[in-house]
């Protein structure tokens, strides 16, 4: 099934009006999966008519569906959205679990809405996403654990970041940067499972409890001091503008090579350095007796 295309093959224009904005009960691993599939009803020209007749559900239910009001959907639905704007089946898919989860559906509930669709289209990523994905699932997740504590909870969000990498993929190869568009979406998704301090900026301070420094503490008055120290080293590394901030994170924190972390934000390698030269004089200034790879 084609999505309808203008003459001279230019993008399809908008011949609806826009969904109406997403409601705000909507949970975030909801909005997750469900903005995609708004950007793509809006890039195809189709109208909520078209997606109508192409879904065989009624113009309200797919309503809905598309702000994010209401029960949380069933996976029949979405299917017939996502195969008739031609998104996805497999990422789009494990998105949905997630918030289906998020929305206190239990496993039960979840495999037999599964099980009612038949699916079966045997979908591959794009060859330069796999290529993407194998190079940088681990320092992704080691960033990500920096901030979420939990592997799971890493593990969890480098995957969805890559789910959504795909689902967006014209959009990604459309950018100057494949990479640095793909670091962006990492952090995007990384730092909004992060808690937040009052000024608004992450919450690094439980990273404290990981440095070799806290491990090699004698007695425990000694690590209670290290504890308080480090904590605010770790704060005032999440106060650095956001670039400084991610160099410091996987160079100091992750212990990744130098050499490697201009690839992984996309950045060249002289911007890189200086990032990392400015960001370790900003916190040397505020702490000249702490070393950031402790």
């Amino acid at each position: 099934m084609k999505l309808p295309e203008q003459p001279g093959g230019d993008p399809p224009q908008r011949r609806g009006r826009p969904p109406e904005p997403i409601c705000e009960s909507a949970g975030l691993a909801h909005r997750t999966w469900l903005e995609p599939v708004r950007s793509r009803l809006v890039a195809s020209g189709l109208t909520l008519d078209d997606l109508v007749s192409r879904s065989g559900y009624s113009k309200a239910r797919l309503s809905e569906l598309l702000r994010g009001k209401g029960y949380y959907p069933g996976w029949e639905i979405t299917y017939s959205v996502v195969r008739a704007l031609e998104i996805p089946v497999g990422p789009l898919l494990r998105l949905w679990k997630a918030a289906a989860v998020e929305a206190d559906k239990n496993t039960a509930w979840i495999r037999s809405r599964i099980r009612d669709v038949r699916t079966d289209v045997v979908e591959e990523p794009p060859v330069a996403h796999l290529g993407l994905t194998q190079a940088m699932w681990r320092p992704y997740t080691a960033y990500a654990q920096v901030f979420l504590q939990s592997e799971p909870r890493a593990r969890q969000a480098v995957g969805e970041t890559f789910d959504i990498l795909w689902l967006t993929w014209d959009q990604a190869t459309a950018s100057p940067d494949t990479p640095r568009h793909a670091w962006q979406l990492l952090r995007s998704t990384v730092l909004s499972r992060t808690p937040r301090r009052p000024a608004g900026h992450p919450d690094l301070r439980a990273a404290a409890f990981c440095t070799t420094a806290q491990a090699e503490a004698g007695d425990l008055g000694e690590r209670l001091a290290r504890i308080d120290i480090h904590a605010r080293f770790f704060d005032a590394i999440a106060r650095l503008p956001a670039d400084q901030m991610d160099i410091t994170v996987l160079r100091y924190l992750c212990g990744i090579a130098p050499g490697a972390i201009p690839g992984i934000v996309g950045l060249s390698p002289a911007i890189t350095h200086t990032l990392d030269h400015h960001a370790r004089g900003a916190l040397n200034e505020l702490f000249p007796d702490t070393d950031p790879q402790e």
